[in-house]
């Protein structure tokens, strides 16, 4: 078994990925050929925004996005303490300092509460100015995003939709990748939506921000002149051979896949609820389900869970097994110590095998074998 098998999606889309490919190869335009601008213009219309900006990965996407609007020295960027490490790492990249902030122990994304306190506190020190908040789509979850804007309204933060896990999602009829200022997304293989090797996106309705983001992700370069430069960027371009996977993996996704993870979600509900505490979608919220993720009592039983499964050939992932504020790389940060939530999860989560491919049968395998060990 896979925890998610991109084999035997190939398998099934192997005909239209191999001619998409080969015309590539033919063709011979590796970069920056017509199937990137075509992808591009299909990712737009289906997140509902104006301009879709590809790039080379989901943390350039994120890197690009805030460089676009100047985020730097003496900025406070607030993240969820609970997220993979690009979240904050681009953040401190530009030499802004990340301000981590707990998650709701329900849908894991980024609590409104625990926000707008880091929020209050950062004005009340008064050493950094408040800048902007990422809110992180995990596990395929769109965040809170009528709160969330409500907040950034309140004090006049630039909000950031991280996306790489959510693309697909959505709250009421709005897709994920349009609930932000600007939003990006990750076309990492094992993402809902994934490429063969590295891609991301970045989503805007802002007509000026797309213009400066088609510069800075080709080092910089004047949109009448390639080799004059007018500000210091980025080499992050999607390379042809991915959008021309995406595009068929676009219409696989679209046509059938997140209606089939979220039967296999559903089917994974049936059979566990009451008996563990599973994934919470809140009302009027569908997820695309990058991760279909369970909560133990303690790391003793989640370990101990996870060794018996993989004892009978079943993976399982742990999605994080720290916080941010615990990463060596974020040790001299300040940290407010309020992240409760967010160590208790990394103790207690425990991912199962999730993709549109997973057959009746294999859920039924996972669930007995779980349900073997309570």
């Amino acid at each position: 078994m896979q925890f998610r098998d991109l084999k035997r999606q190939y398998q099934v889309l192997k005909p239209q990925i191999d001619q998409a490919v080969t015309k590539v190869m033919s063709d011979a335009n590796f970069i920056s050929g017509a199937q990137v601008a075509a992808l591009e213009d299909r990712l737009a219309k289906y997140v509902g925004v104006k301009h879709c900006i590809s790039c080379a990965n989901g943390t350039d996407a994120l890197k690009l996005a805030e460089m676009a609007y100047g985020i730097g020295p003496g900025d406070a960027v607030f993240v969820p303490d609970f997220t993979f490490f690009s979240s904050a790492e681009t953040i401190a990249d530009l030499g802004a300092t990340p301000v981590f902030v707990d998650v709701c122990r329900d849908t894991f994304n980024l609590d409104p509460v625990s926000l707008e306190r880091e929020i209050d506190r950062t004005v009340s020190q008064g050493l950094l100015k408040p800048k902007a908040v990422v809110a992180v789509d995990l596990f395929g979850l769109p965040a809170n995003y009528p709160q969330l804007r409500r907040i950034c309204d309140k004090y006049g933060l630039l909000l950031i939709e991280d996306g790489a896990q959510g693309f697909g999602g959505r709250i009421g009829d709005r897709v994920a990748c349009s609930f932000g200022d600007i939003s990006t997304t990750s076309f990492f293989p094992a993402k809902p939506l994934g490429c063969y090797g590295d891609g991301g996106a970045i989503f805007t309705d802002n007509d000026e921000i797309a213009v400066l983001l088609l510069s800075l992700r080709v080092h910089g370069k004047s949109p009448e002149d390639k080799y004059n430069n007018l500000r210091l960027g980025m080499n992050s371009r999607l390379d042809t051979i991915q959008a021309a996977i995406l595009d068929v993996k676009l219409t696989a996704f679209e046509d059938y896949e997140l209606d089939t993870v979220n039967r296999a979600a559903k089917m994974y509900d049936e059979l566990l609820s009451g008996k563990l505490r599973t994934p919470v979608i809140p009302q009027g919220f569908y997820s695309s389900w990058a991760q279909y993720t369970l909560r133990l009592d303690s790391r003793e039983q989640r370990d101990a869970l996870q060794a018996a499964l993989k004892a009978k050939g079943i993976p399982t992932m742990v999605y994080y097994p720290r916080g941010m504020h615990q990463q060596g790389a974020f040790s001299g940060l300040p940290y407010s110590g309020q992240c409760p939530v967010s160590e208790e999860l990394c103790s207690s989560v425990l991912s199962l095998p999730m993709h549109p491919y997973l057959t009746e049968e294999d859920i039924q395998m996972v669930c007995s074998a779980i349900l073997e060990q309570l």
